[in-house]
């Protein structure tokens, strides 16, 4: 089927990089590199597409818990894709933003993200988007706290306060919400990411392996996207 119907916002929960290793008797950290070419698939096929925004679930706030020595592979390849990937996205005219806490980050992956962050700043096509050390309970909760101040100071009134509001304290305010939202590997579960901006999103499944997702797989995805019927609260006699 002819895709004609693109999501404006596209999400991917990238899952099954340390399975897909297991299976191939390898340590998790070649899943993990594996994936990064999942994920040059993935952007090439947003920019040759034009899909204006791509959020990429990268490193949860939880997974500082995984094994030290893969935290760190994972710091490593963070390092190692920017500066191999960061003239090709330019040449791309891709902007790169990140959402979540990077005050944990080591110096290095932390320098090199927000070098790479400032030479595509001024691109004006896809919006690429790394949740780093990202949680949606606790933005939101940085939201609150940040909404409350303005409170107390006087600077915003308690009974004026509304959804645009919250939103505009979000990491994401610069990002409009997500219209489809697909996790790999075969778990249904949001695992904390983008709560709130996923309350009307399309949610898609599959069982393939984020190092084995082509994009073959993700125009599936799309084409059932396409046949969704996103009603917002409304009736389909409303729609039509």
């Amino acid at each position: 089927m002819e895709i004609t119907n693109y999501p404006k916002h596209l999400a991917i929960i990238m899952d099954g990089n340390g399975r897909w290793a297991k299976k191939q008797g390898l340590l998790r950290a070649y899943g993990h590199e594996k994936g990064v070419q999942t994920v040059r698939q993935v952007v090439e096929y947003c920019v040759e597409h034009r899909i204006p925004y791509l959020t990429l679930f990268a490193f949860s706030t939880e997974n500082w818990k995984r094994p030290a020595l893969e935290v760190k592979a994972l710091m490593e390849l963070l390092v190692k894709f920017l500066k191999k990937e960061v003239d090709n996205l330019h040449k791309n005219n891709v902007r790169l933003k990140t959402i979540g806490n990077l005050d944990r980050f080591p110096p290095k992956p932390r320098e090199a993200l927000l070098a790479s962050i400032d030479k595509l700043k001024n691109n004006t096509g896809l919006t690429l988007t790394l949740a780093l050390n990202y949680g949606a309970r606790e933005e939101i909760l940085t939201a609150i706290k940040e909404i409350a101040a303005k409170v107390k100071e006087g600077t915003l009134i308690a009974n004026t306060i509304t959804e645009t509001t919250l939103q505009k304290h979000l990491y994401t305010y610069d990002l409009p919400d997500v219209d489809l939202l697909i996790r790999t590997s075969g778990e249904e579960r949001i695992s904390n990411f983008l709560l709130w901006q996923i309350a009307y999103a399309e949610l898609y499944f599959t069982e393939v392996l984020w190092p084995d997702f082509t994009k073959k797989h993700l125009e599936e995805a799309l084409s059932n996207y396409q046949n969704r019927e996103r009603r917002f609260g409304k009736t389909s006699e409303q729609l039509t």
